[in-house]
């Protein structure tokens, strides 16, 4: 487990006082920078051990596809997306400062701005939806267990659910990779002898006899895996890696971001499609309570045990949200202190969590629509990143990344109209007609030839790719040039404030 400056715990006083983390959008000192790669694997495999990863099974399947396909799918989506946060995170590591700030360099420092505010909507959905499932799983042991899983059930377990994000969130790193290791012990258990009281439940014949879809359902499954993992924390990904020593290994930081962030997920997916493909039942519950349908094949005498194994893996991913989504906050332009930015997420994850327990009808169709929608703006996003840290040949200047007049810029054309060209392109190739807010998406479908808004190609959310794809080639075609001229110019000295 990493120590709140990026060094392990046996390096560090095990009577060593907890605090309110006071690093917000600042440079992480050389003194301050401490550890290997290796300890990247404790906070990111905590995060993605959630019992949620067993849902994906149903999601996978529910777009028509095989085992084997799902498998596929799932397999290639996670890593792929995940071995994008690795390349995200070897920029905490050269540039010591956070994501959304580290991005300013391909952005401009206020042009960054606008993918501030996107990646602050998405960790505010994304802790938003996991603290709702948490409280929803506790009420659906409760009303097993015959405690009552009514309305009062849900708003205490919200209220303690939401609590504890909120504290942790508030108090920051220290406290977030200390509550990681309990998250990883208890949960990897627990999720192993979960594993093992159901898995009677599995039945091959009923799995392997699912019929395959189609190449397009088969993308659509890939696209989904990918915005369900991988891109959701992608821009959260140098968060993390930027309490290392700028000498650190960048394939370390790859290779242990990667590993650590995919292990769980895959482990639980395998498990997942064969629970769902089992019992078609089981597949459809999924779809409306995510986390509670796994208890319906429970013993009794482990319902308690896997409501604490659901809501800790939930809030482990929660936590790391709350505090990435603060960080956003204040990279968008919000003059507040670290702590009160999370405080405020907290505020309206606690407000979205409400409507979607109390409220929505139907958790599934509006999830993959957040996911969708919000993946394409952050795949190109990413897209951009990643090829403006390749064509970088050395370390980020700290000073300038605050400085709009610096070598970086203020609001840069050709990144900000690329960034809208790719979204625009995305959300054109994509549909969500389970979400009726969303039904204006897919407008290319029918002038590309594909098909239209019910054409085969409806599902497969090209507009990801294509997002992705658009910004990482067309920085590499545009913004050599520029990144050489910033590179040319001599280290700045001056120390300046956050903005």
């Amino acid at each position: 487990m990493t120590h709140p400056h990026g060094a392990h715990p046996a390096d560090a006083p095990v009577d060593r006082p907890l605090q309110v983390e006071t690093h917000g959008l600042d440079v992480i000192r050389d003194s301050e920078r401490k550890g290997t790669p290796r300890t990247l694997f404790w906070p990111w495999f905590g995060a993605n051990v959630s019992i949620l990863g067993l849902s994906y099974g149903a999601f996978a399947l529910g777009f028509g596809i095989s085992f084997w396909q799902a498998l596929i799918a799932g397999v290639t989506g996670i890593v792929f997306s995940f071995l994008l946060c690795g390349f995200v995170a070897v920029a905490g590591k050269r540039g010591s400062a956070p994501t959304m700030v580290l991005s300013r360099a391909a952005h401009g420092v206020r042009g960054n701005r606008l993918p501030s505010t996107i990646s602050w909507m998405l960790t505010v959905g994304w802790e938003t939806v996991l603290v709702s499932l948490a409280a929803l799983a506790t009420a659906t042991v409760f009303d097993r267990l015959g405690w009552g899983g009514g309305t009062g059930t849900k708003v205490l377990a919200l209220i303690l659910v939401a609590a504890l994000t909120v504290v942790v969130g508030v108090m920051g790193f220290d406290l977030i990779m200390r509550l990681q290791t309990v998250i990883t012990v208890v949960t990897g258990v627990l999720t192993l002898v979960y594993v093992g009281l159901v898995a009677d439940h599995v039945h091959w014949s009923a799995v392997s006899a699912i019929p395959a879809g189609t190449a397009q359902e088969f993308i659509g499954a890939l696209v989904f895996m990918m915005t369900g993992f991988g891109l959701g924390w992608v821009n959260a990904a140098a968060d993390y890696s930027r309490y290392l020593p700028r000498s650190s290994s960048g394939r370390g930081v790859i290779g242990w971001t990667t590993f650590g962030a995919s292990l769980a997920p895959l482990l639980l997916l395998v498990f997942g499609l064969l629970l769902a493909g089992s019992s078609e039942t089981l597949s459809t519950a999924v779809a409306g309570d995510p986390i509670g349908a796994l208890t319906t094949i429970l013993p009794t005498w482990f319902l308690v045990p896997f409501a604490v194994v659901a809501v800790l893996g939930l809030v482990g991913g929660a936590v790391l949200d709350i505090y990435s989504s603060g960080l956003a906050l204040l990279s968008a332009g919000v003059r507040i202190p670290r702590p009160l930015a999370a405080l405020l997420d907290g505020i309206l994850m606690i407000a979205g969590s409400i409507y979607i327990v109390f409220f929505a009808d139907d958790f599934l169709g509006p999830f993959m629509g957040f996911l969708t929608t919000l993946g394409v703006p952050i795949a190109a996003w990413c897209g951009i990143m990643l090829a403006d840290l390749a064509l970088r040949r050395r370390d980020y200047d700290e000073a300038d990344l605050y400085r709009p007049d610096g070598r970086y810029g203020d609001v840069p054309a050709r990144p900000l109209a690329l960034t809208l060209a790719a979204t625009a392109l995305g959300w054109g190739l994509v549909t969500n007609a389970s979400a009726d807010w969303l039904e204006w998406q897919g407008y290319l479908l029918d002038p590309f030839g594909l098909g239209g808004r019910s054409g085969s190609w409806a599902y497969a959310n090209l507009g990801v790719l294509a997002a992705l794809a658009l910004g990482f080639l067309g920085t590499l075609a545009l913004a050599g040039g520029r990144v050489r001229t910033q590179e040319a110019q001599a280290p700045g000295t001056e120390r300046v404030e956050p903005v």
